[in-house]
């Protein structure tokens, strides 16, 4: 199994509640307006040169993102993301218009948040994160942007997506719930998959991870059955695209929502669970 494949998808869910709502929206869920949500103990900003980032702190004492940009101004454009990923079933029904918009209304949102430094905010990735878009399901296979088998033609229903991380202890689990059709009368079969995998920072605002091994949990009617290890496929048997290891940069990272780039050029978007 692919250790990339699965890293993305859902309908929409609350953020976290740490933080007071200032904004709602018909299509996305409530946003949060505290200052907390935005302070940053340094202010990072970016240039291009070449084609490559260069970044440039500036020593701040708990800050707002930006001297210029309000933290309104924020949690407006997280909730303009939130508003054009939602309704499109994790990006497995967004149309190239979809795609346009979603990439869209994140450049702003990095743009506005800055380089994100992994290397001082390393303690923000923590916690279980739901994915409630990825611009590679677009491709309408479970591999998303790589080769995988093409959805609706296997008796599986994806279900939630998560991301599991622990700064701690590096582990980092992509967390994908199925279920398998079976004839009737036999119920559906429901079942979590659990891909583990140790992290790393590389550079400031990049993460490499490296599997390690798939466990499944069978739930519902079956819970009471043991999990069950996923043997690796030897690296002979493996196909290229499935190499036990990927990388992909966070370009916008706060305290409820994280928006990352794969190293295919995937747009993911993560709200805390």
């Amino acid at each position: 199994m692919a250790t990339t494949c699965l890293f993305t998808h859902p309908s929409l869910s609350r953020l976290s509640s740490s933080c007071s709502s200032s904004s709602s929206s018909s299509r996305a869920p409530l946003l949060f307006s505290s200052q907390k949500c935005y302070q940053r103990r340094t202010l990072t900003r970016q240039t291009r040169i070449g084609g490559r980032q260069k970044s440039r702190a500036a020593s701040l004492d708990e800050a707002p993102v930006s001297r210029d940009v309000d933290p309104g101004r924020v949690t407006s454009l997280k909730l303009n993301l939130l508003t054009a990923v939602s309704g499109l079933n994790r990006g497995l029904a967004a149309s190239e218009e979809d795609l346009k918009r979603a990439e869209s209304a994140a450049k702003e949102l990095e743009a506005v948040g800055g380089v994100v430094d992994l290397t001082r905010d390393v303690d923000k990735l923590q916690g279980r994160w739901k994915l409630i878009y990825s611009s590679a399901f677009s491709s309408r296979t479970l591999g998303g942007s790589r080769p995988g088998p093409p959805v609706g033609r296997l008796p599986i229903t994806l279900g939630q997506v998560y991301q599991r991380i622990d700064v701690l202890s590096k582990d980092f689990d992509n967390i994908v719930e199925l279920q398998f059709g079976a004839p009737w009368p036999i119920p559906p079969v429901e079942a979590t998959a659990t891909l583990a995998h140790k992290f790393e920072v590389i550079g400031t605002s990049n993460l490499k991870i490296t599997f390690e091994k798939t466990t499944v949990k069978p739930t519902g009617s079956f819970s009471q059955l043991p999990p069950l290890d996923v043997p690796r496929l030897p690296d002979g048997l493996r196909p290229p695209s499935n190499t036990g290891s990927g990388e992909f940069e966070v370009t916008y990272l706060d305290s409820d929502m994280r928006v990352t780039r794969g190293d295919r050029g995937e747009l993911r978007v993560f709200v805390i669970s």
